[in-house]
């Protein structure tokens, strides 16, 4: 089963953006990286209760909204002031819900890569359903490297040094990262064959994310803190299973403008407007078409 959930996003007055853009609206399909608040006002129970309350919302609301981070994420960031003339599908991204159930499930990577084509095809199936009843400009992300995330380093730590890579992630749970992405580009290339006149982009998530952990120490984040949690208790990561960000013993780092992870597993409004910046202007996203990107280039994100 894929979770994901609609998000219709569209020009809202706290939209930090504010040029002229070539899309008029955005419609995100995706899981709690994108999600601005539908899953719980859907009421979805107690597993989800801690995003409901501070600190999730306190460096841009400055109340919880339902994001998974402190404030924005990358979907707020393509929020414009002026109405566009053509709506962008964000089709992702999708799958990593199902990849972290089996994973915490303790299903094992060989296991866990037999549903990989099971989820592309979903994604793929979601996406062409769109192009069908007329959507023109689609965007289907890849996954981030999981094997960087504070959870998994926490859950899945190993004592042997080689299983890490040179930015001290789990090589194993990345190159799985890698896979379902390899799997989603060919698939992608196939729809493009199809549709030929769609303008059909693969945002890159992965190395995104990679030439983030690269350059944040240029860009402001604590060099120190990169793979750690902001909001969270205990450990080399600050990460714990069962006390987790929103409880109220659990409490946010006092700047997680320096830091990436929010809270484990979701990233601080900070990381999402940097990975925006390189998805959008720094070549992350491709094709890359000049004609839907260009005003929104010009914008100042600071």
């Amino acid at each position: 089963m894929l979770f994901f959930f609609l998000l219709v996003s569209s020009p809202l007055s706290f939209a930090p953006a504010t040029g002229a853009c070539s899309v008029d609206k955005i419609y995100n399909f995706g899981d709690s990286i994108s999600d601005t608040g539908n899953l719980i006002r859907q009421g979805t129970g107690s597993a989800f209760d801690p995003i409901t309350r501070l600190p999730y919302g306190q460096t841009y609301f400055h109340k919880a909204t339902g994001r998974c981070s402190d404030g924005l994420l990358m979907i707020d960031y393509l929020e414009c002031d002026d109405y566009l003339k053509n709506a962008l599908f964000m089709v992702g991204e999708i799958g990593g819900n199902d990849y972290n159930y089996a994973f915490i499930g303790g299903k094992s990577i060989d296991e866990v890569k037999t549903y990989v084509p099971q989820v592309v095809d979903a994604i793929i199936g979601a996406a062409k359903t769109l192009i069908d009843n007329g959507a023109k400009q689609l965007v289907v992300p890849g996954n981030f490297p999981i094997g960087c995330l504070p959870s998994y380093l926490t859950t899945f730590h190993n004592a042997n040094d080689c299983a890490y890579d040179n930015n001290k992630c789990l090589k194993d749970f990345n190159s799985f990262t890698e896979f379902h992405n390899f799997q989603l580009q060919e698939a992608l290339n196939d729809l493009r064959n199809q549709y030929p006149s769609i303008k059909l982009m693969y945002a890159d998530y992965y190395n995104a994310f990679t030439l983030l952990l690269s350059r944040a120490p240029h860009l402001g984040f604590d060099k120190n803190s990169m793979l750690k949690s902001c909001c969270g208790t205990g450990g080399e990561y600050n990460y714990k299973i069962g006390e987790t960000c929103g409880m109220s013993d659990v409490k946010a780092c006092s700047a997680p403008e320096k830091m990436i992870s929010w809270d484990g597993i979701h990233l601080t409004q900070a990381a999402y407007k940097a990975l925006t910046e390189e998805l959008i202007v720094g070549g992350a996203t491709y094709p890359n078409y000049e004609d839907l990107w260009k005003k929104w280039a010009c914008q100042n994100l600071s």
